[in-house]
């Protein structure tokens, strides 16, 4: 076999890996894609239950008459989270859950059955 056609086959290969994997990096985002279109109705779901955790966190609050800044302080964690929690921005930890249910005199399951309930 002479060089120019060694040269020519290597330049062949040497093009199609590139080629292939930029085929290969479609693929996964056409299937990263799909996934997540796919996953819209348990992101809404989870975006409702949040929202209505949010709701009861606030609204036993208020019925507390407590500040956010009081929880805070009584939980050790600060403002801010307690405002996360109550728009629905983040989640409690199960510990702090469990310590807002103390500090409002409900149970914890109560906390997460109104929840439930403000999402029907």
């Amino acid at each position: 076999m002479d060089s120019h056609a060694i040269t020519t086959g290597l330049f062949v290969i040497l093009s199609v890996i590139p080629l292939s994997l930029l085929v290969y990096v479609v693929i996964l985002i056409i299937r990263i894609l799909r996934r997540y279109i796919k996953s819209a109705p348990a992101r809404e779901e989870k975006q409702t239950v949040r929202r209505s955790l949010a709701e009861a966190l606030r609204e036993n609050r208020t019925r507390s008459k407590m500040t956010r800044e009081f929880v805070a302080e009584a939980l050790g964690v600060s403002r801010q989270a307690v405002s996360k929690w109550e728009t629905g921005a983040a989640d409690p930890s199960t510990s702090n859950l469990i310590a807002l249910a103390r500090l409002y005199g409900v149970s914890a399951e109560e906390l997460l059955r109104e929840a439930g309930q403000a999402e029907e």
